[in-house]
């Protein structure tokens, strides 16, 4: 192998032990969710619809978990270097995700309710925060004329879901069903992964 392709697979291999960790790390917070769920207790159709809310909200977080992943992968494909920061923002959105089984489970349970609303937006809102910070950690490994920081640009999507899921906090106390329609739209938002980062796969 000549010195130019070894140079060309270094990032890939950089890169890749933090992405098979993280693959891991959501592979499990998805499992989490899905054991958590509960058969309807009678078996009638008006025993499943009320487990209707709850499948929901399942859904919902299944989609928020699966946008990370989509994401993040994406991020991580397009970065080059690997710096102890970028490392430490890395655990640090792991932290956020992995709280939203947590959540998940009390907003299912309790979906008419304003505390478990406002926890989910909270969760929500720091995972998004995280993934900023990620986002801008790479860039100062990567550089600031790097492909990564040309390709994120000024990051509007990532703003505008900063400023919805604060929002969301207060208008879950509010009205929780309003927090559940800004959190499906941030989800519409960022379903079609970031194309400015697909050039660079």
């Amino acid at each position: 192998m000549s010195e130019a392709d070894e140079q060309e697979r270094a990032p890939e291999k950089e890169t890749g032990r933090l992405e098979a960790f993280s693959d891991g790390v959501m592979a499990v917070i998805i499992t989490l969710m899905a054991i958590d769920l509960k058969a309807p207790t009678g078996g009638g159709f008006s025993d499943l619809g009320r487990t209707v809310p709850g499948l929901l909200v399942y859904v919902l977080s299944f989609g928020f978990v699966g946008i990370y992943w989509n994401n993040h992968h994406h991020l991580l494909r397009a970065t080059v270097h690997i710096s102890g920061a970028v490392m430490w923002f890395n655990l640090h959105l792991l932290l956020w995700l992995s709280l939203i089984p947590l959540v998940t489970a009390w907003m299912a349970a309790h979906w008419r309710d304003h505390a478990p609303t406002a926890s989910y937006a909270v969760v929500a809102l720091g995972s998004a925060v995280a993934f900023t910070l990620l986002q801008k950690a790479i860039i100062r490994a990567d550089g600031p004329a790097s492909r990564i920081a040309e390709a994120l640009g000024s990051n509007r999507k990532g703003q505008v879901s900063l400023v919805v899921y604060v929002a969301a906090i207060g208008l879950a106390l509010v009205n929780p069903v309003i927090s559940d329609v800004a959190f499906v739209a941030v989800a519409l938002l960022w379903f079609v992964p970031d194309r400015r980062l697909d050039a660079w796969r």
